[in-house]
């Protein structure tokens, strides 16, 4: 039965952020509702550089919930996209019954078209997911008139996602209770708290991760020993040493934290039986570089993490930021020039001294890294005020241009 379009439905617009974590997520206890085994930190990465966008429509002439991914149209059953749309709606409902005014009774009943795209690579390791899922709930909240609380929603879309509901530096407490109330994330300093830091994403591949964080998770938890240890005898002194760090902008002791619990990551997934490999000969090069590059100047200047993909994201403070990008372009001569090659913030030109060549003695690796993303600390999710950037037309579907 075709689709009554005479009725113009109720559209909103979102943006939301890409997060990085500095101590890492991995692993669940409970899988149906995402709650971890550990606590995590993370820096939300800036807008203007990273996002997702999602609009959302309602209307009574829609005949059921559909939704499209970067131009292509989406399984709606997904069970963790479920999830979300039916704690929108059940919080929804019980404004309503609280007397909430606010709430349009009428548009509860009502199907959502959602269309959400990101602007940068999908599933490389970039926490697509992340990003997604904090847009979709944040979106939702506000076409249903839902206000307070959301991250404990976005984290049953995708654990990370709840992190991505604030801006600047944002711990997810891992919580205690069965029911997950309490598996929530909270700001632990706003994006303007440190302005000098600088977060450089090192794209070394774009292709979609050969083992998904969700099934690698399921297999850690069940076969890495020191996985346990570090939820239990790790993770926690350093939640708590992370925290100071950044809240007295000490970027050494930032800096050193971030590598180490990089490092921990990846050493629970070789850990894993069998083993997952999510970094490549270009990742483990990136990291003699780092560290070499501090070597050489007697001091933590860079920082180097890495998720579930071969990128690595790497932490500086301003004044760092021209020689270490010129320092990647000389060891990873890129295919394209300047220009293409670093992308966001603009990136001053620096000289390298033979000396600092030398001293680093690392083989030039050829087209090892596509390009950079040079980015800092940025807000939590945001509406989109203009009607023009709308992903979907006034009739709820997507533009053709998607």
């Amino acid at each position: 039965m075709p689709e009554d379009r005479t009725e113009q439905p109720h559209i909103v617009t979102c943006t939301a952020p890409v997060n990085i974590a500095v101590i890492k997520y991995w692993g669940k206890r409970n899988e149906d509702i995402i709650l971890p085994i550990n606590s995590s930190l993370s820096v939300t990465l800036h807008q203007d550089q990273l996002k997702t966008t999602t609009t959302v429509a309602t209307s009574r002439s829609f005949q059921e919930d559909r939704i499209w991914l970067n131009g292509k149209e989406e399984d709606i059953t997904h069970p963790r996209l479920q999830s979300c749309l039916r704690e929108i709606r059940r919080l929804a409902r019980k404004r309503r019954n609280d007397g909430d005014s606010g709430v349009d009774s009428a548009s509860l009943s009502h199907k959502v078209h959602i269309c959400s795209v990101n602007n940068f690579p999908t599933a490389a390791g970039l926490a697509s997911s992340a990003a997604g899922f904090a847009c979709l709930v944040y979106s939702l909240a506000r076409v249903f008139g839902v206000e307070g609380e959301l991250s404990g929603i976005a984290r049953q879309g995708s654990g990370s996602a709840c992190r991505s509901m604030y801006g600047g530096f944002v711990q997810w407490i891992m919580g205690n209770k069965e029911d997950g109330k309490d598996s929530l994330a909270q700001q632990v300093e706003p994006e303007t708290h440190w302005p000098e830091l600088r977060i450089l994403v090192l794209v070394a591949s774009a292709e979609r991760k050969p083992v998904g964080s969700t099934s690698g998770m399921q297999t850690s938890v069940k076969t890495s020993c020191l996985l346990k240890h570090r939820a239990e005898s790790v993770v926690p002194g350093r939640m708590v040493e992370m925290t100071e760090a950044i809240r007295k902008k000490d970027f050494a002791a930032f800096a050193e934290l971030t590598m180490k619990d990089s490092n921990q990551f990846h050493a629970t997934c070789l850990d894993t039986y069998p083993p997952i490999f999510y970094l490549n000969h270009v990742s483990q090069q990136i990291i003699s570089l780092v560290h070499r590059y501090n070597k050489h100047y007697g001091e933590t200047r860079v920082a180097y993490t890495f998720d579930a993909g071969p990128n690595a994201v790497i932490f500086t403070l301003q004044q760092h930021v021209p020689e270490f990008v010129h320092m990647v372009q000389y060891f990873f001569p890129p295919e394209t020039n300047g220009a293409d090659f670093i992308k966001g913030l603009p990136v001053n030109c620096a000289s390298l001294s033979e000396e600092l060549k030398q001293g680093i003695g690392l083989e030039p690796m050829p087209k090892g890294i596509n390009y950079i993303i040079s980015t800092k600390a940025g807000p939590g999710p945001r509406v989109v005020e203009d009607p023009t950037q709308h992903l979907l037309l006034s009739d709820g579907f997507p533009k053709k241009t998607m």
